[in-house]
């Protein structure tokens, strides 16, 4: 809540647990974009093996890397799309400080983008639901 504080600028992916947060923080988002919503994971329809969930995710998510997209984004497409976002963000960054309100994996894209272009992260506190990393361009 404190980091949240102190930005210029809020953004937030369309999902609604996004926008659930966003409100929970008391904010209002200067921009809703789906630009900024997570990677969706490729489904199967396998009745075997009987796995968690979790772990279901997991292993989607390692076939999704590795080119399995049945029914959603490819991998390359949702790398294109973070370079996008981060670039968004970074025109956004001009005015001050950006607070993105996004999802796990599209936010490690979008950092990957972010680190590409020359920005460095300052603080992390976590990858877990709630967690912050702050980043600043050059290192500084």
């Amino acid at each position: 809540m404190r980091l949240a504080a102190t930005a210029t600028v809020i953004v937030s992916s369309s999902a609604p647990r996004a926008l659930t947060s966003v409100q929970a923080l008391g904010l209002k988002p200067a921009l809703v974009d789906a630009l900024f919503c997570e990677a969706q994971l490729p489904c199967g329809h396998w009745k075997l093996p009987r796995l968690s969930p979790f772990t279901w995710a997991f292993i989607l998510r390692v076939l999704w890397l590795c080119g399995y997209s049945r029914n959603v984004e490819s991998a390359g497409t949702a790398r294109m799309r973070a370079s996008t976002a981060a670039k968004r963000l970074q025109s956004l960054a001009s005015d001050g400080p950006v607070l993105l309100l996004g999802h796990g994996f599209m936010n490690r894209m979008i950092a990957n983008q972010l680190v590409a272009d020359g920005w460095a992260r300052q603080k992390r506190n976590g990858s877990q639901y709630w967690s912050a990393t702050v980043y600043q361009y050059g290192g500084v």
